[in-house]
């Protein structure tokens, strides 16, 4: 299964200096049933796409409580057994929650196939939406707005090879 795991710009480095994301349990998002109920759609691509919006606007919450993080969000795709990434039955209503799952361990940046992450372009909007998150969050149509901003950026594809030039 390919999951999502959503970092900062620090947690990929934490991550690239122990060659591995965690400590476990990491949480992740991925084509759940839940996923792909919401989503409706039969196009694995589509449904990946989902996964990872869904774990770009979680880096976006991480940035936002970090006030020294840099304002860019980060993204790891990791192929793991589809056994290690379980779904919260308890957590199946609550939007937020959709696509997630946690990995009991901590996993190995080898497990990885790419790294996401905003180009320069999207760091304005990316700080914007994090300082406006809070107040979208409680029904802002503004403030929802501006965090709608961010997520009009795609994230850039890179390869695992260069993290180093990421995160250096």
């Amino acid at each position: 299964m390919r999951v999502y795991v959503p970092l900062t710009l620090a947690g990929l480095a934490q991550a690239h200096q122990r060659g591995e994301l965690g400590p476990g349990p990491v949480t992740a998002y991925g084509v759940t049933p839940g996923l792909r109920e919401w989503y409706v759609s039969d196009d694995i691509e589509e449904l990946e796409y989902a996964a990872l919006s869904r774990a770009a606007a979680a880096s976006l919450r991480m940035i936002a409580g970090a006030p020294d993080a840099a304002r860019r969000r980060v993204v790891v795709a990791v192929d793991v057994r589809d056994q290690d990434a379980s779904v919260d039955p308890d957590r199946a209503l609550d939007a937020t929650s959709l696509g997630e799952v946690r990995i009991a361990a901590a996993v190995p940046l080898s497990l990885a196939a790419a790294v996401h992450v905003d180009a320069d372009d999207a760091v304005a909007d990316v700080s914007a939406a994090a300082g406006a998150l809070g107040a979208a969050d409680q029904g802002d149509d503004d403030a929802q707005f501006t965090v709608d901003g961010a997520e009009d950026h795609e994230l850039l594809w890179y390869g695992v090879q260069e993290i180093p030039n990421l995160v250096g």
